[in-house]
């Protein structure tokens, strides 16, 4: 097979992952708000969805092969892990409130917030900066929300508050799933499926207690010997699973950038889709709102993206042209940095190198440079990271693991 041909098969295969992964969440959201208009049991929906995500995810995993759970020791489990699989229980509740609430096209445009708190919860807990282009990406999401705030039609006050801190908890969600991500080496479907099979069994005697009777006892669960209801449960927890695995899926196969693109499309898509079928009433100021909303958001992952690059050539070793390695009684030396912990490699009697002593780094005095020069002798130079950072078994160092992540893991 050609490389064009492969590049044109992954580029449809990418295409059509998207088409799909638009249709699913579309038909997902419409079907959620058709539901919770005649069964407004936002809790029992949540536990349908948990449900399907424990149900489904194993056997597709082992079809898949993805890998299996790695060990993590009980009390980062109880630190990190149940916090995590809480707060998906009570984001995903909330979001289903507000699509209960309010218009579906109106709850995705105040959705447009999340990179928003995503940036005041980093500055707050990770101490993380932004740059100036980041923080002006938020002035479009923040008008374009105000504006279709002021000229939503159907504007309903619980609903853009469970809509707002459902926005926050995924915020909050993104951000420690990152670090669980990074500090466990663990596979994001595998995530997905541990904190729903553990949202499910911390919550199920909640649901017991206060959703179980009046679900048996409402009219609408069997109507007429009609299994409408049940029906719509069962697809809106298989699409809520199938949208999860297809998000990951692209991420997988493109850039951040790309996947941020497809995102902002996705949105948009959802958006007219829910106006077509559903009907909600809109005004022309109402949807230019909408579409400020998600520029900004577009315009955000842009910035993000850049800044990223920017970081990225600022941690590459600085190069020059040079015909020899500089060597001083049988070592070759190295850049001694404190940024890079990098130490002294000895010379074998064949002329290469063969083992990374642990001190630091002999000094020459014509200077300690990494130069062209090391390809004429076919020296290997694998230049360890930081102590402090861990090493996976694939080679990759757990910085370069993060640096590969999506900015988004739950939609």
């Amino acid at each position: 097979m050609t490389v064009d041909s492969k590049q044109t098969r992954e580029t449809l295969t990418v295409l059509g992952l998207c088409l799909l992964l638009y249709i699913v969440s579309s038909s997902n959201n419409v079907i959620g708000k058709m539901l919770l208009n005649d069964f407004p049991f936002p809790m029992t929906v949540t536990m349908v969805q948990l449900t399907s995500i424990s149900l489904y995810s194993g056997p597709f995993f082992r079809l898949c092969g993805v890998r299996r759970f790695v060990d993590i020791s009980w009390r980062y489990y109880f630190r990190i892990i149940v916090p995590l699989a809480l707060g998906k229980f009570l984001a995903s509740v909330l979001n289903h409130v507000s699509l209960w609430k309010i218009s579906v096209s109106y709850a995705h445009t105040v959705k447009a917030t999340m990179p928003l708190f995503t940036v005041i919860l980093s500055r707050i807990i990770m101490g993380e900066k932004q740059t100036g282009k980041v923080y002006m990406s938020l002035v479009p999401i923040i008008v374009g929300v105000a504006i279709a705030t002021l000229t939503e039609l159907s504007f309903d006050m619980a609903g853009l508050i469970s809509t707002l801190t459902a926005t926050l908890g995924l915020s909050l969600q993104n951000i420690f799933s990152k670090k669980v991500l990074h500090d466990t080496g663990m596979h994001h479907l595998r995530l997905l499926h541990i904190l729903g099979r553990l949202a499910l069994c911390m919550f199920l005697p909640v649901w017991l207690y206060f959703d179980l009777a009046a679900v048996l006892n409402h009219p609408n669960l069997i109507k007429n010997g009609s299994y409408r209801t049940l029906i719509l449960l069962w697809a809106d927890g298989g699409l809520n699973w199938l949208q999860n695995v297809l998000a990951f899926s692209v991420m997988s196969l493109v850039s951040p950038l790309t996947y941020a693109v497809a995102s902002a499309s996705k949105r948009l898509f959802v958006i007219g889709i829910s106006l077509f079928i559903l009907g909600n009433p809109v005004t022309t100021i109402n949807v230019i709102g909408m579409m400020m909303a998600v520029f900004g958001v577009l315009l955000y992952n842009k910035a993000k993206y850049d800044a990223r690059q920017a970081e990225k050539k600022q941690t590459v070793l600085p190069m020059t042209q040079h015909s020899r390695p500089q060597t001083h009684k049988g070592y070759v030396s190295l850049p001694s940095s404190p940024h890079h912990n990098l130490n002294y490699l000895e010379r074998s009697t064949n002329g290469n190198v063969s083992t990374m002593r642990a001190a630091g780094p002999k000094q020459n005095g014509s200077g300690n440079i990494l130069t062209n020069g090391w390809a004429d002798q076919n020296i290997n130079v694998h230049i360890h990271p930081p102590i402090n950072n861990n090493v996976h078994s694939n080679g990759y160092t757990s910085r370069e693991k993060k640096l590969s992540k999506p900015n988004i893991l739950f939609v």
